[in-house]
């Protein structure tokens, strides 16, 4: 049986961590930063976790 393919565009934007949860970079840092305070630029630098709800459905798109 061949392997499985991972979906690219899913391993671009999500990243495995050691334990069982998924890491995600955060919205709203690509264009209109001048109206948006430095401490909120600051905190959208961060990579966040994926929500609990959403893991299984992004586990089938990075079965590796």
């Amino acid at each position: 049986m061949p392997k499985m393919k991972t979906n690219r565009a899913a391993a671009k934007r999500f990243r495995k961590t050691g334990g069982k949860t998924i890491r995600r970079g955060k919205a709203y840092r690509r264009h209109i930063l001048t109206k948006k305070s430095t401490a909120r630029k600051r905190a959208l630098r961060k990579p966040s976790e994926v929500d609990q709800s959403n893991i299984k459905q992004i586990k089938v798109l990075m079965p590796y």
